[in-house]
């Protein structure tokens, strides 16, 4: 999708530098993507104390009966 948008020149730049990216584009679309996962982490964050586990649960018996 093509937009126009005005960016902080000072933090673009900041951000090309620290990420060693080449192009502002790239700078954005990680910058999106960074910020989509950190959402939908702060997500799963609000459902602590909400699960109960079980205690007996244990994954490393359950990849050895396949």
């Amino acid at each position: 999708m093509r937009t126009n948008i005005i960016i902080d020149e000072n933090l673009i730049k900041e951000a090309l530098k620290i990420s060693g990216l080449k192009t502002k584009k790239e700078v954005v679309n990680l910058a999106l993507k960074e910020f989509v996962e950190n959402r939908k982490r702060k997500n799963l964050m609000d459902l602590k104390g909400r699960i109960e586990f079980d205690e007996n649960y244990d994954y490393k018996k359950m990849r050895e009966e396949k």
